[in-house]
């Protein structure tokens, strides 16, 4: 006969289909986990999303950061740092468009005075180069300027003296020469004469023009950073320069 004070055993815990069902729901995070890592995400469009779940509860509670940042709940940071990149492309976006106006403002002012065939602009997207062909600014073995020189220089100072009115901008004067040997006692070798060139036409801006000195620099490259080969005399010739580059062009 069975005994009635004893109790029978009963199961504890949940019941046996809860194990399968959080086994199927973690299988499926870590699916949708998978495809988010694989994706292409539109922020702003991420952002509407997320925004409507802010200050709601349930699994998301916590989950989501709309700043700099997204976290899961575990801490894994996803797409770190996206939202600076979105925001350096506009501002590259933004000095390319600047550079751009900048050219074509230079342009307009070097053909207002009819000077636009003595001095080539140029845009590489980082700066803006202004190139005086040698022959312009001095005489063969020379780092004088040439009277006739001046002239065009007060031209272009115009405009650059505006340009410098921001702070941030720079302007860094460059010296080449072609690859046929200088030496003399002046000018021991083409670094020499490079380099002479380059502080005249800047110390020319700074004493006669009042440019500011600490936004100025000079550099003498000599033969080697060259525009043509030196094999013929128009190849000698163009790589005879001086270089004015506009720089440090804001991006905001």
């Amino acid at each position: 006969m069975r005994d009635k004070n004893k109790q029978e055993v009963q199961d504890s815990g949940s019941p046996a289909w809860m194990a399968t069902f959080a086994d199927m729901m973690t299988l499926l995070l870590t699916f949708f986990i998978l495809l988010f890592s694989m994706s292409t995400v539109d922020i702003a469009k991420y952002k509407a999303f997320a925004s409507a779940f802010d200050g709601g509860s349930g699994v998301l509670d916590g989950d989501i950061n709309t700043g700099s940042e997204i976290m899961m709940g575990d801490g894994m940071t996803q797409l770190p740092g996206i939202e600076n990149s979105v925001i350096d492309g506009q501002e590259e976006q933004y000095k390319r468009k600047k550079l751009e106006e900048m050219e074509r403002e230079i342009k307009e002012h070097l053909s207002k005075y009819s000077i636009d065939q003595e001095v080539e602009t140029s845009n590489n997207g980082e700066y803006i180069t202004l190139k005086f062909d040698d022959i312009l600014l001095f005489d063969t073995g020379k780092a004088d300027l040439k009277e006739e020189a001046t002239q065009v220089l007060d031209r272009v100072g115009i405009l650059l003296e505006e340009y410098l009115q921001q702070p941030e901008l720079n302007l860094a004067f460059e010296g080449h020469t072609d690859n046929i040997p200088i030496n003399t006692r002046q000018f021991p070798s083409n670094w020499e004469l490079s380099a002479a060139r380059a502080i005249a036409v800047a110390k020319y801006y700074i004493e006669e023009m009042h440019f500011n000195p600490a936004q100025i620099s000079t550099e003498g490259l000599g033969e080697y950073v060259p525009l043509e080969p030196n094999d013929t005399a128009e190849g000698r010739a163009t790589n005879r320069r001086v270089e004015i580059k506009i720089m440090n062009i804001p991006s905001r």
